[in-house]
Formats: structure tokens, C-alpha cells, sequence
């Protein structure tokens, strides 16, 4: 019996990852921090633990017991995590999380990284070629969690997958965030105001992100791989499509703000790892991802809050 542990299961990734874990035969254990926060979906076992607690960590997994982690949960409060000192904790719990699960029996391991790790002024992004230089205190302490795990699985023997998150949108990311910020604002009629909008990204849509990461966990990939389209696109382009959706591309005004120091105009993944050894590739493109994206905060709207899983 493959036996997974999610941490950060009811997040923006984790809850897209549930079902399809559940497809591919896992008995699948969920962790949250608050009973109520917990997804609604049949079949999935609720842990409440809090991951910052080293006792608490120890006891889930010795009550688990995985065969299987994919570890997911990071601090992620939108314009603060980048410098944020919480940073520091969850790289602790990382490795807390790590150790307890190989010292329960464990057998493979995927932890969610960043496109932050990455030498940003070289904005083609190869795992092996693009150099290691974090900016911020986010990608330091995503890339030290890294290079922890991969000695530590080196030494222990232990399957590992890193899987480097680049750019997202979907159901239930954070309203501060570019996508859901713009589709909104639209809902609203409301002006959007914007940098100059060249910027090249490379999006994927979240359910994708989560199907590459269980494939990637279902598999034998060893290392990190970059979850990505490796399609790139300008963000005035993305937020076009928008309001284009809308037909209200006179409420979007480029060039209103200022874009940030420093901002690296060019990001964009090599997944050369994902499609050839992971067999992985994007059911959604721009498209359809943001038409998919975009009924999904149109009904949130008319019918409020609630915690299923688009579809449901």
C-alpha cells in the first residue's frame, strides 16, 4: 500500500493534489492546522499538527507512518513572504518534517521549491545550467532546505524530488495576486492599475502544477525539477486575455505604476526534466486556464466562500 503524507493539503497547490492522489491508488493522509480548514473530500484522513512543532511533527509520523511525503506547506502570505523571518521557521520545520519521516520508514520524498533559488539575471531557468543565487530570504531558505535534503537522501538512501514552482493562477489563490486581483477588479467594474506589463513570465495553471508534482511523486525522478509551461508570455498579455474575457479593455491601464526596482524582465523555465523523465506534460493552456480560472471567481461571487474542490 502506497501511503502519502500532504503537508500544506488544504493550500493553494495541496488541494488540487488530493484527488489526483487518490486516483493514482494512494491511501492518501492530509495535515492542517485547523480541523475547519480541512477539505471536503471523501477517502482523505484530517491530521491537525502544527508543522512548526518539532514534538508534534515527531508524533504524526510515527502515528502515519508514509511510505510517501509531499511536502507543500511554506509561508506564503503574499508581498511579506519574500522577507519575512517565518522563513527561518519553516526551513526548521522542513528538515524536522525530513528527519521524522525517514526515521519512520519512508521510502520517497517531493518537496516544493521555487523558481526564487535561481540566479534571476539570467531568466532562462535550467536545473542544470542556471546558477543557485537566491535574492531574497524566501529563495535562501527554499534553496538551503535543498541542498539539506539532497545530502541528507545521498547519505540515507532515500528517493528525493525538488519540484520548482514557477508562476500560477487557479481556483483559490490569494485575491492580492496578480490573476485574481485583475479578474476581480473586472467583476467589479472597477479600474485596473499596472506596471508597464512587459515583463515575460512563464504560467501554469495550478492544477497542472499539482498533477506534475503527484506524477513526479508516483515516479523515480531523483533531484530538482522545474514545474513549469515553458511557454512565455508578457503579464500585459495575461491580463489582456482577461479583458478581453470581460470586453472591458478600457478599464486596464498600463503604465499607471511604477514596476519594482531591480524586477527581472525575463523568467522562464527549461522542462526539459519534467516532460522527458517525468512524462509530464500541461492539460490547460493560457486560455483555457484563465476561462476555467475566471468562472470559477464568478460563481465564489455569487455564492460566497466555500472549501471544495472546483467541480465538486
Amino acid at each position: 500500500m502506497k501511503r502519502v503524507l500532504v503537508t500544506g493539503a488544504n493550500g493553494f497547490i495541496g488541494r488540487h493534489c488530493l484527488p489526483m492522489l487518490l486516483e493514482r491508488g494512494f491511501e492518501v493522509h492530509a495535515v492542517t492546522h485547523s480541523r475547519y480548514a480541512a477539505v471536503d473530500l471523501p477517502d482523505v484522513h484530517w491530521n491537525v499538527t502544527d508543522l512548526l512543532d518539532s514534538r508534534q511533527v515527531s508524533s504524526l509520523f510515527e502515528d502515519v507512518r508514509p511510505t510517501h511525503l509531499l511536502h507543500l506547506a511554506w509561508y506564503t502570505v503574499p508581498n511579506t513572504y519574500w522577507t519575512s523571518l517565518e522563513n527561518l521557521r519553516w526551513l526548521q520545520a522542513g528538515i524536522d518534517v525530513m528527519r521524522a519521516f525517514k526515521a519512520h520508514g519512508g521510502e520517497r520524498v517531493v518537496f516544493a521549491g521555487t523558481c526564487a533559488e535561481y540566479d534571476w539575471q539570467f531568466g532562462y531557468c535550467s536545473e542544470q545550467l542556471t546558477p543557485l543565487a537566491p535574492a531574497t530570504l524566501y529563495g535562501v531558505c527554499k534553496n538551503a532546505l535543498y541542498q539539506v535534503l539532497r545530502s541528507f537522501s545521498e547519505q540515507e538512501d532515500m528517493s528525493m524530488a525538488w519540484g520548482r514552482i514557477f508562476f500560477l493562477y487557479g481556483p483559490y489563490e490569494h485575491t492580492a495576486r496578480l490573476v485574481p486581483s485583475v479578474i476581480n477588479s473586472l467583476l467589479d467594474g472597477q479600474p485596473v492599475q499596472c506596471t508597464h506589463g512587459n515583463q515575460i513570465r512563464d504560467f501554469s495553471h495550478v492544477a497542472d502544477v499539482a498533477s506534475a508534482f503527484v506524477a513526479m511523486l508516483d515516479g523515480s525522478v531523483q533531484g530538482a525539477v522545474n514545474i513549469a509551461s515553458g511557454r512565455a508570455i508578457r503579464l500585459k498579455e495575461v491580463i489582456g486575455q482577461i479583458a478581453e474575457y470581460f470586453q472591458r479593455p478600457d478599464l486596464i491601464h498600463l503604465d499607471s505604476i511604477p514596476a519594482p526596482d531591480n524586477e527581472a524582465p525575463l523568467l522562464l523555465a527549461d522542462i526539459s526534466r519534467l516532460s522527458r523523465e517525468v512524462h509530464w506534460f500541461p492539460a490547460y493552456n493560457l486560455a483555457s486556464g484563465l476561462e476555467m480560472t475566471i468562472d470559477w471567481w464568478k460563481r465564489r461571487k455569487k455564492h460566497g466562500p466555500e472549501n471544495k474542490l472546483p467541480g465538486m
